[in-house]
Formats: C-alpha cells, sequence, structure tokens
C-alpha cells in the first residue's frame, strides 16, 4: 500500500484546529488529550502517540481529570486547573482509549492504544497526536511499526465511502465544521482554534490535498540498483553533479510504484485472479492473444488502453478462474522510460534496435528527471541491455523570473511563449538559453532580453550591416576571382582575425561535440563583439573609405566577407533566424550554385594552415594592454582623444612584453600615446595597499583575524603583492608560533598610483600611463576634440562619408593655437581642402554648427567642395 498524493509543495494554510478528549479505558474518568489539525481523519483514528522522553502531567480542570504533555499545559489547557502529578511518556505507552467515532461500521473491532513516537513535541497542541494510517504519510509508518489496523475513509474523489455512517457520501473538505459540532454536542471537545501550519496543495489550483490510502503496484528495486549505478557511472553527465545526483537517488530509491488510479495511460498488463489470488505479468499482444478466453475478438486492432483493453479475460494459470485485468493505468514515467526499445522496434528488428542503440544524448531540466524519466530509462535499460540507453545526459536547471522567483499564473509573473517570441524575438531567446550555465537557474524577462540584444545581436547586425552597406556602394562582388588575394598578402589584421576564426571554429566544434553550447557560445560571443566588431572592424574602417578601389581595399573586403560568411555558419545552430538571412543576402544572393539556406550547409572545420598560434597569442596580449590602459585612463578621468606621453607595461612574462613590443603600432595609436617601454620595477611608480579579504578570512580565521590584519600591515607590501599577483599562498606566523597559510584570494592587493600616473592591473601584469600633459599634448588633445566635432556635424549635414568640404570656424586663446598648429592634421582626418578662422566670407549654403573642443564652444561653418 502507499499514499497517494500529488502536488508540488507545501503552502501556510489556516485550518480547524481540535482539541478532543479521549477517555482512557484502564483509568474511568481520565482523558487523554490529543490534539489534530485534521478533523476529517478523526473518522478513521486508530491511535494516539507520546513521545517516550517527554514529561507528562496528569492535571483536573473541573470534574475532567487530563493527560497532556507539561511543556503544553499552557498552549492546550485554557482556565483554572490543578496538576495531580507528573510522569514520563513511557509509562503512557500500551493504554487503550474510546474514540469518538467507535460506532462506525468501519471501526468495528479496531483497538485503540497509545504508541510511541519520538517526532511528538510539545511545542504546539497537547503533546498527543491522534493517529490515523490510512490518512496520513507517518501514520502509515506507525502502523507498520506497531501493527496497527489500517482504515481507509475515501475514495478517489475525496468522498467518505460505506461505513462511516453520517458522513457517507461527505467531501472531505465540507466535514471540518460538523464534525466539530458533533464531538461537541457528544462531550469529546475540549476546545477549538484557528491554527496555520504548512499544508501540501495543487500546483494548479491551489486546493488543498487529502492523504488517501491506496492498493499499488511495484517493482522491487534491491536487485537492480547495483547494476543501475554501475550503468550510471558509464554516462557522462552535463553539469558533472548530475552524476552525483542520481547516484545518490539510486542508493537511497525505495521500490518503484508503477501504478495509478487514472482512466488514461499505459494499461498495465497485470492479470490478478480473485480466487487464489494469483497474478500474472502478459508479456506481449501475442501471449495475451494465445491466452485469452474472452474478448479478444473486440479488443484486437485497438491500441492497448482502456476501455478496450478491459474486455480481454484470460485463464488462471493456478486455478483456471477467468481473470481480468487490473483497473490502474502505469506511472507515465514507466511507459516514458522504454522509449528507448518501444522506437527503434526491440522486438520486431533487433539488428536495427543495435544499430542505432545507445542514443547520444538525452536532455531535460534538472528537477524530478533524476527520480522520474532518466531514471526510468536508466532502470529498464539496464533490466533489458545491462547498458546504458544513452551516452551523455544534458541537463538544466529552472526558469525563474527576473527576480529569480518562480513562474506562475497566478502570481502575474509568467510569461507565455508566444508573448516574448513576439516581443524579443525567437533568435535572441535561443541565445539566452544556450549561452547561459545549465547548472544555474536562468531569470528569463523581458529586460534580460533586451540586454542579449544589445550586448550580442545588434553588434553582430551591425558587423553584418557594416559589410553589407559598404560592398554595395563599391560594388564588391565575393564570386569576383580577383578579390581572392592570398592570405600572406594581406594585411597582418587580416591574417590575425582568420587564424582567430580558425581557432574559434576548433573551440565550437569541440565544446558542441562534448554538450557544452554555453562554452561554445561564450566564445561566439567574445569573437563576435570584442574581437570582429570592436578590434578588427573599428580598425580597419578606414580601409573601406578609400575612394579608390586598390589590393589593399579588396583585402579587406575579402577577408571581412569571408570571417562574416563563416561566423553566420557557425552560429546557425543558435540564431538560426537571423543567421539564414544574412546568409541569403551575402551567399544566395550572389552565387545561384550555392546552397539555398545556411542550415543546408556543412559546419565549418578549421583550417589549420590558416591558425597562426603566435599572432594570435601577441594580439591577445596586444588588446589585453589596450584595455588596462583604457582602464587607468578612465579612473584618471583622460578621454582617448587626450594624447600621452607614454606607456610603460610591468610584467613577468618577457614573450607578454615582446608581443605589446611588437604591437606597438596598435597599442599606441588605441590609446592615443606616443611611446611604449617596460617597467623593470614596479615599484618606481607604484605603491601597494595590502589587506584581509574579510568575507573570506573572517569565518575562517575568527579571533585570529586581528592580528593577522596587524602582520598584513608589517609585511612588505610589495613582496605581498608580488605573492599574491604570482598565485602564490603567503605563510605568516602568528605570535604564539602557529603557521597560517592565505590564500591568494584571501588577499586584496590595491595599486596606490604616484602623482602622474594611472595605472591598472590584469592577467599579463600592470600597465602604468605617464598621466602628465605637455603644452603640445594639449594642443593635440584640443585638435582632436575639433576633429571629433566636425565629423558629427558632417553627420548631421547629411555628407557621405568621402565628400571633401572647406571648414570656418571661430574661436580663441588655446584652442584657436591648437587648431592652427594641427591644421594639416584636422584638414587630413576631416576631408578638408580649405580651413580658415575668423568670418567666413563666401560661404553661402554652410551647415553651421557649434561643437566642444578644449573646454570652449566653438562654432564652425562646413560646406561641401565640388570637384
Amino acid at each position: 500500500s502507499e499514499h497517494e498524493i500529488v502536488t508540488e509543495g507545501y503552502q501556510d494554510r489556516t485550518h480547524l484546529s481540535l482539541f478532543v478528549g479521549y477517555p482512557i479505558v484502564e483509568r474511568p474518568g481520565e482523558e487523554l488529550m490529543v490534539w489534530t489539525t485534521t478533523p476529517w481523519t478523526l473518522a478513521a483514528n486508530v491511535a494516539a502517540a507520546v513521545n517516550p522522553k517527554l514529561i507528562y502531567v496528569r492535571l483536573k480542570q473541573g470534574d475532567r481529570i487530563f493527560y497532556v504533555g507539561k511543556d503544553a499545559v499552557a498552549n492546550a489547557i485554557k482556565g483554572e486547573f490543578e496538576i495531580l502529578d507528573e510522569l514520563k511518556g513511557e509509562d503512557l505507552l500500551g493504554l487503550t482509549f474510546t474514540a469518538p467515532y467507535d460506532d462506525f461500521p468501519a471501526n468495528a473491532g479496531v483497538r485503540h492504544v497509545v504508541i510511541s513516537w519520538d517526532d511528538v513535541s510539545a511545542v504546539e497542541g497537547t503533546g498527543i497526536v491522534h493517529i490515523a494510517p490510512g490518512a496520513g504519510k507517518e501514520d502509515f509508518q506507525l502502523s507498520k511499526v506497531h501493527n496497527l489496523d489500517v482504515i481507509a475513509p475515501l475514495d478517489e474523489s475525496g468522498i467518505y465511502m460505506d461505513g462511516f455512517d453520517w458522513l457517507i457520501g461527505e467531501y472531505v473538505h465540507d466535514v471540518a465544521t460538523p464534525i466539530m459540532r458533533d464531538l461537541e454536542k457528544r462531550g469529546f471537545l475540549y476546545r477549538s482554534q484557528q491554527y496555520t501550519h504548512r499544508y501540501p496543495v495543487c500546483w494548479r489550483c491551489g486546493t488543498d490535498l487529502a492523504f488517501r490510502l491506496v492498493d499499488e503496484w511495484f517493482i522491487a528495486m534491491d536487485a537492480l540498483r547495483e547494476p543501475m549505478m554501475r550503468v550510471t557511472k558509464e554516462i557522462n553527465w552535463v553539469p558533472g553533479f548530475g552524476r552525483e545526483r542520481e547516484l545518490d537517488w539510486l542508493a537511497h530509491m525505495d521500490d518503484w510504484m508503477i501504478s495509478k488510479k487514472r482512466y488514461w495511460g499505459l494499461a498495465l498488463p497485470i492479470f490478478e485472479c480473485e480466487s487464489c489470488g494469483t497474478f500474472e505479468v502478459i508479456g506481449s499482444e501475442e501471449e495475451l492473444a494465445a491466452r485469452a478466453v474472452e474478448g479478444w475478438q473486440e479488443f484486437e486492432g485497438h491500441s492497448p488502453h482502456r476501455p478496450w483493453i478491459d474486455g480481454v479475460k484470460i485463464a488462471c494459470a493456478s486455478c483456471g478462474s477467468q481473470v481480468s485485468r487490473i483497473k490502474d493505468v502505469g506511472n507515465p514515467w514507466l511507459d516514458a522510460g522504454i522509449v528507448a526499445f518501444s522506437t527503434l522496434d526491440y522486438r520486431a528488428d533487433k539488428a536495427y534496435w543495435e544499430k542505432w542503440y545507445p542514443a547520444d544524448l538525452i536532455s531535460e531540466s534538472f528537477p524530478g528527471q533524476f527520480r522520474n524519466w532518466f531514471y526510468s530509462v536508466i532502470a529498464q535499460s539496464t533490466a533489458l541491455a545491462d547498458r546504458p540507453a544513452f551516452r551523455n545526459v544534458f541537463s538544466y536547471a529552472l526558469m525563474r523570473d527576473e527576480k529569480g522567483e518562480e513562474m506562475h499564473k497566478s502570481k502575474g509573473n509568467a510569461i507565455w511563449f508566444d508573448d516574448a517570441a513576439e516581443v524579443s524575438g525567437v533568435d535572441v531567446m535561443r541565445w539566452l538559453y544556450s549561452s547561459v550555465n545549465p547548472s544555474h537557474n536562468l531569470n528569463f524577462g523581458y529586460k534580460t532580453l533586451d540586454e542579449i540584444r544589445r550586448q550580442f545581436i545588434l553588434p553582430f547586425w551591425n558587423s553584418y550591416s557594416f559589410l553589407v552597406t559598404y560592398a554595395r556602394l563599391d560594388g564588391f562582388d565575393p564570386t569576383d576571382p580577383d578579390s581572392d588575394i592570398p592570405l600572406e598578402e594581406r594585411t597582418l589584421l587580416d591574417r590575425w582575425i582568420v587564424s582567430r576564426q580558425n581557432q574559434l571554429i576548433e573551440t565550437v566544434r569541440e565544446n558542441l561535440l562534448t554538450y557544452r553550447p554555453e562554452l561554445a557560445a561564450q566564445a561566439l560571443e567574445k569573437f563576435v563583439v570584442e574581437e570582429l566588431s570592436n578590434w578588427y572592424i573599428r580598425r580597419n574602417r578606414r580601409r573601406f573609405w578609400k575612394s579608390e578601389a586598390d589590393r589593399d581595399k579588396a583585402a579587406a573586403y575579402r577577408t571581412l566577407y569571408d570571417v562574416m560568411v563563416t561566423t553566420v555558419r557557425l552560429l546557425a545552430p543558435f540564431i538560426p533566424f537571423l543567421t539564414d538571412e544574412m546568409y541569403r543576402n551575402l551567399v544566395t544572393s550572389v552565387d545561384a550554385a550555392a546552397p539555398a539556406s545556411v542550415h543546408l550547409n556543412d559546419f565549418p572545420v578549421a583550417d589549420a594552415s590558416q591558425i597562426d598560434e603566435k599572432l594570435s597569442r601577441d594580439m591577445a596580449i596586444a588588446m589585453e594592454v589596450v584595455a588596462l590602459g583604457r582602464s587607468a585612463r578612465s579612473e584618471s578621468n583622460l578621454k582617448v582623444r587626450q594624447p600621452l606621453a607614454g606607456i610603460l607595461v610591468y610584467t613577468r612574462d618577457p614573450e607578454a612584453y615582446a608581443a605589446a613590443e611588437s604591437l606597438q603600432e596598435l597599442i599606441l595609436e588605441e590609446l592615443n600615446i606616443k611611446s611604449i617601454a617596460p617597467l623593470e620595477e614596479l615599484g618606481e611608480v607604484v605603491s601597494y595597499g595590502i589587506r584581509p579579504n574579510l568575507s573570506l578570512l573572517g569565518p575562517r580565521l575568527g579571533r585570529q583575524l586581528g592580528e593577522v590584519r596587524g602582520i598584513l600591515t608589517e609585511l612588505d607590501p610589495a613582496v605581498v603583492a608580488r605573492t599574491v599577483n604570482a598565485g602564490e599562498t603567503l605563510h605568516i606566523a602568528l605570535r604564539d608560533g602557529t603557521a597560517i597559510p592565505l590564500d591568494p584570494r584571501e588577499i586584496l592587493v590595491d595599486l596606490v598610483k604616484r602623482p602622474g600616473f594611472a595605472a591598472a592591473q590584469g592577467e599579463i601584469g600592470t600597465v602604468v600611463l605617464d598621466t602628465e600633459i605637455t603644452q603640445e599634448l594639449l594642443h593635440e588633445g584640443i585638435a582632436r576634440d575639433f576633429v571629433r566635432g566636425v565629423q558629427d556635424a558632417r553627420k548631421s549635414a547629411g555628407y557621405r562619408i568621402d565628400d571633401r568640404i572647406e571648414i570656418n570656424y571661430t574661436a580663441e586663446g588655446e584652442t584657436a593655437t591648437a587648431v592652427d598648429v594641427f591644421a594639416a592634421f584636422v584638414k587630413n582626418e576631416t576631408l578638408a581642402d580649405r580651413l580658415t578662422i575668423g568670418e567666413p566670407g563666401e560661404m553661402d549654403g554652410a551647415f553651421v554648427a557649434t561643437i566642444e573642443a578644449g573646454g570652449e564652444q566653438i562654432a564652425i561653418r562646413i560646406r561641401k567642395v565640388a570637384h
């Protein structure tokens, strides 16, 4: 037997709570005061439980004598009373009593006894709990220990069955008040109250649930436990802790309940003889046909479901009586677990089954599947084939709302798929799903999707748009053989981006083949956003702006086109709709022989000959130096348009500095700095502040933290910083001689920059900027501000990128001097044929704007020049 409860959790519920006096048979005139929060179960009461370790009291109130837990008296008893004596809970064991509904036919012959239960508490109630094994899980378990009668009062609809007198036909949740009034009328009720407690509820409609005792069918699992654990260990689990979860479930699982009291479902092929008790499991429709003595003709041709299957009768193998199938249907997971056999013609074509068995992958959400689907598949594959049904498991956690809370329609925080797809686009949703760590819950919402669009989808689209815009302007034809310039003849940046893409192909393929889509997605996003968009395209814009067609421009187009098409193919499984749109425009629109869709292409394969490991590594170092330099600039509030004198690189890796030096032209231009040099000793320009990481050290060291903090202040900060930056453990000795090892994460190192310098730390080391601004640097910075303002004005005026212009401006002081000194630079950057200061003269039709340079507002006038 098993208690049937369908729920996804418990909620705080307020119910009618009753304090009931049960007369003790052996002690006339004395009563157990028993507490229950579920009045409906009193009709099936069998025993009362006490904790043998607790102290109970015998007290008198009026003309009644009660037994109550000593610590429960204040809660249970109302009004004046007299304590007669104390006794241990064990002294009450074995007492028998009279229950309120002994006169019900269903309770005939039931003996009510006091039993032991260590979980009984005197914190609430009376310290004595009524026990109804047919109406509660723990109660049922106690009936097995104490050999109690079991009375099941409810049918499958929660209605009292025959044998329960005036309760017959009543719904379980309608009887609390009538039972209370009946008990009160007959002198059993001491008092009642409303009580809030955790109670099982239906996850769909919120209705309170009731425990119901039913007969069920089980598969004994002890013989399969060890084989299933062995098979589980042969499977690759992603994330890895899934394996441990499954093994833990298998180590502690009970027998498998396979039956359900429902109408629709897998009809269990169990035929139980009512005459002799023999039951048989029929193994196939052929066996059923051979054994059938009635109903086969009506069943033949139908699926093995009710009502057709129920018409088939067989003869009992033991006594020959006619036997019907049991009415139960199978647990749905029993049906789901056989899919690896039923869908592959296991019985009809064993060779075909062997060809495709086991499957490469099974995937589902974490919660529940370890003891449901995964468990069922492993159980049946172990029993039938003694090996896994799948090689790999890819599982993931739950989807929550943006605040991390469960989504429910009743809470108003649920988002329907159609709505999200309409508002945000399915590719945005797919990228979110693909890139999330599968071991963590996914917080889903429109703000999250907007961030995905902003951080990844738009940069990817903008890169595509950049290529398409300029390719159309210049008439670039990717099918033209002349555009296919050999890679070795292209620029360093061209060769680098091609090298990086081939490395990316290797990374993506490896992670997809090992079922780590989030690692593949992370690598793709870094490539698209940081390397392709923010580095390669941004640094190569000028090559596409050239008005004349030359070999360098052709190489730029060829490189960007090939990289873009390959990236589209790499991303196709992740964002299939956007990539197919791009592919059709980039490829099929110009090449009729190409596959009609990106999804009809083979997945990219890396070309090892195009990978330059050293160049890829060197460029990664250069990009990190640039990132650190920008961070240092930002901290010092120095915008990039202001030139600086120099950058110093401190690193313990000579190859890292050599890489930075070899690509110094890129670094200096990116950071707008005049020179780069190594820094031999960081202490020349930077000092350190050392402090303990309290969030880590506090819980570990406790009272020793204060002494450790003091010792850290006495150590050489440079030595501590060097140890921490090297990832090594710092060993310190307390005054009592105790050695304390400190992990690098437990020490915080703060850079303290000396005046005139800014610095930032990274994996390669530390980058230091000389922030002193000379007069010449100041003027160049103002000129760059001026150029930026003119470029913005060109856009506002609607000029083409290659339009030549003339500029007239009004400025004074440092700004006028700066523009004059750097006039050639200004004219070159803005495509200006003339640059004049003062009165505009003949500039009819000029576009007028006000820009900022050097902290001043400057009036400018620009006009296109005809050529």
